[in-house]
């Protein structure tokens, strides 16, 4: 069988260079210290009877945003062993883009705690970005039988 040439080269297809956004991408600036640790774009399974998406939709995402700088600095298993706090700012809306910002706040014998924020990308055509949620979470680092361990030093 012979295989036939693909009709439409890569060198055919624009990228992103050669026309730029007319809208800057992401939040015109980012939180003061926080590093982009997750962007998702929820889809309509996530949406609840009224509309908006699911609280608990956003709260896993928090979660393993802000576990992405815990597993860094643990160098190994970690567990979410506290949600110090949660709020909930403004609804979520099918087509928003999330970006999730974290920081590290506390670092112990055994665990860390983060600080997470969620900004909304939406409205393409007239750009609007804005915080919808924040939350602290702890993490600790486990050993292979899910017992606390040291950090690393």
């Amino acid at each position: 069988m012979e295989s036939k040439p693909d009709p439409s080269p890569s060198a055919d297809v624009p990228t992103r260079a050669a026309h730029p956004p007319t809208a800057p991408l992401g939040p015109q600036s980012l939180p003061d210290g926080r590093e982009l640790v997750l962007r998702v774009m929820p889809l309509p399974a996530d949406v609840n009877a009224n509309g908006d998406i699911f609280g608990g939709w956003i709260m896993a995402q928090v979660d393993l945003a802000g576990a992405v700088l815990p597993s860094r600095i643990a160098r190994g298993r970690i567990a979410t062993v506290a949600v110090n706090e949660f709020v909930f700012k403004q609804p979520v809306s099918l087509g928003d883009l999330l970006s999730f910002y974290a920081k590290v706040v506390r670092v112990g014998t055994t665990s860390i705690t983060v600080h997470v924020e969620v900004y909304a990308e939406r409205n393409p055509a007239n750009l609007q970005v804005v915080k919808v949620t924040e939350a602290s979470l702890t993490y600790v680092a486990i050993d292979r039988e899910g017992r606390p361990r040291a950090l690393p030093t």
